[in-house]
């Protein structure tokens, strides 16, 4: 039931995304390149969702949950500068900016961002302060206090020495943010109580660590064809990371950790959460 309910969701999200109004300029060639057909979709899944297990109707929530998506693949693009992670490959296939250019990359992702917040903003049936406060929420994921702050200490913080706390704090910044912007996008919008948003707040952190902690093993033991990316990029910068610091095997006992924390987190829901249970396992055994 998971595979076919995710990719329920997944059809929702896919459908919208290749629907988009975009113009055929450069610009929107550029955006389409990273946005459209790659990707697992994880943090719009996960918001439609949240929506649903709280008593939302996922299918009215999907261009909100898009628009997560947007901000994701912003992210990717401008990682993936050679100012940044300085990556070739993305998804499978050439990095944005080495099929458009840096200054086309750069670009893109200032328009995705933008974009996913005009959809953000868009006219619906939801209550203006819910809207309000799921844009406020996703602003604050995605920027200095969230996903660009953990990106500037992976970037430009001084990691050599890090223990894990610190490698824990970026990745709650980099990763767990958006994931959790994500999981409270769906439980705001969807009519959850604020019990209900709490619970899935700290579901959807467990799983941003938990999904962090994946790449870092995949960067050890994955191969850059089947993960879509360079692998062994980490090693090779000296980037501290769970393997570094705790062995391959302490990461896997760390992930399993994780993991079991996302979903004890979820024993009140009951039977209902059986979605996010499964989705905590598959972000534990993916290969990419």
């Amino acid at each position: 039931m998971f595979k076919e309910r995710y990719h329920d969701y997944l059809e929702m999200v896919e459908q919208y995304l290749n629907h988009l109004p975009l113009d055929r300029n450069i610009l929107a060639r550029s955006m389409n390149y990273s946005l459209v057909g790659g990707g697992k979709r994880i943090r719009p899944v996960l918001a439609l969702a949240c929506a649903e297990l709280v008593g939302g109707r996922p299918e009215e929530l999907v261009s909100e949950a898009a628009a997560i998506e947007l901000i994701h693949t912003y992210s990717l693009i401008h990682d993936d500068l050679p100012a940044m992670d300085d990556d070739d490959y993305r998804r499978g296939k050439l990095s944005n900016h080495k099929v458009f250019g840096e200054a086309g990359a750069i670009l893109a992702g200032d328009a995705l961002l933008t974009l996913a917040f005009e959809l953000l903003a868009g006219p619906s049936a939801i209550e203006a302060q819910n809207k309000l406060r799921v844009i406020r929420e996703t602003a604050q994921a995605a920027g200095w206090q969230g996903m660009v702050g953990g990106q500037s200490l992976d970037t430009l913080g001084n990691l050599e020495n890090s223990t894990l706390a610190d490698i824990e704090q970026v990745h709650h910044l980099k990763t767990g943010a958006l994931l959790k912007a994500s999981a409270r996008l769906g439980a705001i919008l969807g009519g959850g109580s604020e019990p209900e948003i709490e619970i899935l707040t700290s579901y959807a952190l467990y799983l941003g660590l938990a999904f962090q902690i994946k790449d870092d093993i995949l960067d050890v033991v994955g191969e850059s064809a089947v993960i879509g990316k360079s692998a062994g990029k980490d090693q090779r910068s000296g980037k501290p990371t769970y393997p570094s610091l705790l062995g391959l095997e302490g990461a896997r006992e760390q992930l399993e950790k994780t993991i079991f924390l996302a979903k004890e987190s979820l024993s009140c829901f009951g039977p209902k959460a059986a979605f996010l249970l499964s989705l905590a396992d598959y972000t534990a055994e993916r290969t990419n």
